[in-house]
């Protein structure tokens, strides 16, 4: 299923443009006041997501199975709503929130009731995303929510500097250990982090096995562009886990906060015991939020 490009929203500041499609409520395009795009475009060649919402779950599961009281139920990598339509609830010049809640469909694979609404709001070069999901229902409501926007690659404020020149600059020093990535997109053992002090020097064999997995990261912020150029700082204050991923010689970047991971290799139980997984009880709402601040440079 692809957007449909005739029922877009918009959203303008001075600073920037962004567009974004009810089905998955997803970003379609971030523009600079001089017409630069920070955003992939969804090329079928490499990948045709560009910003998707991971809901209820990150990563891959066991199986393709997730668990919950002892039952099993389907589920895709990612969740299910970065491939459903949601409802326009609110539309503003700077911000737009839509909504999705479950039903016949969604109960095949998440047998809760729930209410996500995701809001996008701008404020000057700044962009934030906001998922706030609801337990609906009368029992414990085990859920795991991430982003994952595309970046352009090289950036635009690159001008013509290669992508081997871009690196990511972490808040903080990273020296634990990552994550790798093994056959069904589960996690597998840590390999030793390939950031130096708190910079990753960008370059595609990095992700010759699949995502970078920081399942423990001391930042919850980082910048990512060229030295002295024009780059996006992307703040994540509350998710505890992120992923930093493209497909080699693809034109971007994914810097994915979340909060849970993929399924632990071997990993079979219970789906309220993954890591980063968060249970909210009956009637309790959850704010999960990224920003991304464009324009800036070190």
């Amino acid at each position: 299923m692809t957007a449909d490009m005739s029922d877009l929203v918009t959203l303008a500041s001075p600073d920037l443009t962004v567009t974004v499609s009810p089905l998955g409520a997803e970003l379609q395009s971030i523009t600079d006041s001089q017409g630069g795009e920070w955003l992939w475009d969804g090329d079928e060649r490499w990948w045709t997501g560009r910003a998707p919402i991971l809901f209820p779950t990150v990563g891959a599961l066991t199986g393709g199975m997730a668990r919950f009281s002892g039952r099993e139920y389907p589920m895709a990598q990612h969740g299910f709503a970065r491939r459903r339509r949601f409802v326009p609830i609110e539309q503003l010049t700077q911000s737009v929130t839509f909504r999705l809640e479950d039903d016949a469909e969604s109960r095949g694979h998440y047998p809760f009731a729930f209410r996500l609404d995701v809001t996008h709001r701008l404020d000057g070069a700044t962009l934030e995303t906001i998922a706030t999901v609801t337990n609906r229902g009368g029992t414990p409501m085990p859920v795991g929510v991430g982003f994952h926007p595309a970046l352009r690659w090289p950036l635009p404020g690159a001008g013509a500097l290669s992508r081997e020149q871009h690196l990511v600059r972490f808040d903080s020093a990273e020296p634990e250990p990552i994550r790798t990535v093994v056959a069904g997109g589960l996690l597998g053992p840590t390999a030793p982090t390939p950031v130096q002090e708190d910079e990753l020097h960008l370059r595609d064999s990095l992700f010759e096995a699949d995502a970078l997995v920081l399942d423990r990261p001391n930042s919850r912020g980082l910048w990512f562009g060229v030295p002295e150029k024009p780059g996006v700082r992307v703040d994540f204050a509350a998710m505890p886990m992120l992923g930093l991923w493209t497909k080699p010689g693809a034109g971007y970047l994914c810097i994915e906060p979340w909060h849970g991971h993929a399924d632990d290799e071997g990993f079979a139980g219970e789906f309220a015991d993954k890591p980063g997984v968060v249970t909210l009880v009956p009637g309790e709402s959850r704010d999960f939020a990224m920003a991304m601040t464009f324009g800036v440079s070190l």
